[in-house]
């Protein structure tokens, strides 16, 4: 359906005293496997996308968790993968620089009490708590090794961070010996969980799309709004988890992965210690050549939330910024993002909005981003426009008491 057909559609511490890749391929949604819940609360999460091909190799991933905590726990997932996947070695650290470790940092994860797990295709497995504190903020290493890994590789494409692979590389060890290939996105793990100091403690999670995923921030630095906001709510100890996918849609899948309505529970319910939800999507949505009308969007965020509360999260809806100068944008387009905005900031089902549109907009055009917070694509924001994100986010309204 042409953009001018659109608006015609019905509506339906230390942690412990602790411390070259093959391009990632696009495909379908993973199966839908049985959901796996953690403890305590998650500090760190990357939805999980189909990446290359599974191989022989031992990975060094870097993250930076939010909330502080102890015991400890990875998951890992195989959710793309078509058999077994087998991992006989598991380790967590604080990074020093690169691929080397802070001094007797590094640590082995158990599952289940043994050193080797096998995560069946389609599912995942959290590791047992290690014992000991991550400090908040912290850059957590987590090194895996798969000595016989075939077929489709589970992780997530765009991580904006430096992570190592090697053949021969030793998942227990501290250095940087054998790390001899760097990687841009991260394999198999998709989430770090901690027990904070406070039991009252809970997590958020950004459910969203390229903005989400932090495309137009500096790599290497940190910068996606989820980032910007773990640092806000650093000192209550909230931790933020990101499920941001590019190109993600909040009704349906496409080459960004099952739509968000269909991984709601993979990526946000399924999370240890989460309290509410910030939904920050539908531009892919509505710009898309068989762009969805107002109504369309508005019922899928209303799934979203219904589904939401059900679990017992607050759900904060955040209004869809402008676009105009991307190569998808018409005025049609522009009609929806303005009737999905009008219709978000009165609809009673959200516990909040966050007016990230207001937020972002050009005063002179505000059909626009701003110049000083355009990325240069006219979609997305960069640096400053993330932390403008993040601003626009109350975080009284994060915890609402359901």
């Amino acid at each position: 359906m042409s953009g001018r057909g659109r608006a015609c559609r019905a509506a339906a511490v230390l942690l412990l005293t602790l411390a070259g890749q093959a391009p990632p391929a696009l495909v379908a949604a993973p199966p839908a496997g049985a959901t796996v819940r953690g403890s305590g609360v998650v500090t760190w999460a990357a939805s999980a996308q189909r990446l290359g091909q599974g191989a022989d190799r031992s990975y060094r991933l870097i993250v930076r968790v939010s909330a502080g905590g102890s015991d400890l726990r990875v998951r890992l997932s195989n959710a793309y993968g078509d058999r077994p996947l087998t991992v006989d070695a598991a380790h967590a650290g604080l990074q020093a620089e690169g691929a080397s470790l802070k001094p007797r940092s590094n640590r082995a994860l158990t599952f289940d009490g043994d050193p080797t797990v096998t995560v069946p295709a389609g599912g995942t497995a959290w590791s047992d708590p290690l014992p000991g504190r991550v400090p908040a903020g912290a850059r957590l290493a987590v090194s895996l090794r798969t000595p016989d890994a075939h077929g489709p590789a589970t992780g997530h494409e765009m991580a904006l961070t430096t992570s190592y692979l090697g053949e021969d590389a030793d998942p227990g060890g501290d250095g940087d010996t054998g790390w001899t290939l760097t990687t841009g996105s991260w394999w198999y793990l998709d989430a770090v969980s901690v027990r904070p100091a406070h039991p009252r403690t809970g997590a958020v999670v950004a459910l969203g799309d390229s903005i989400t995923d932090g495309w137009g921030s500096t790599p290497g630095r940190d910068r996606r709004w989820p980032d910007d906001l773990a640092r806000r709510l650093r000192a209550d100890g909230t931790g933020v988890a990101n499920a941001g996918i590019s190109g993600n849609r909040v009704l349906s899948d496409n080459h960004g992965g099952p739509s968000a309505v269909r991984r709601l529970e993979r990526d946000v319910l399924s999370q240890p210690g989460v309290r509410a939800v910030i939904l920050y999507e539908g531009v892919n949505d509505l710009k898309a050549k068989d762009g969805a009308s107002a109504a369309e969007i508005v019922a899928g965020y209303r799934e979203i939330t219904k589904r939401a509360h059900a679990a017992g999260l607050c759900v904060i809806g955040a209004t869809v910024a402008p676009f105009k100068g991307w190569l998808q944008w018409d005025p049609d387009a522009e009609t929806v993002r303005r009737e999905v905005n009008q219709r978000m900031r009165a609809d009673a089902h959200f516990d909040a909005v966050a007016d990230v549109d207001r937020a972002l907009r050009d005063p002179d055009d505000p059909e626009r981003l701003r110049p000083d917070l355009d990325a240069g694509d006219h979609l997305h924001p960069d640096d400053e426009g993330m932390r403008a994100i993040a601003g626009a986010v109350d975080p009284a309204s994060l915890d609402c008491r359901r």
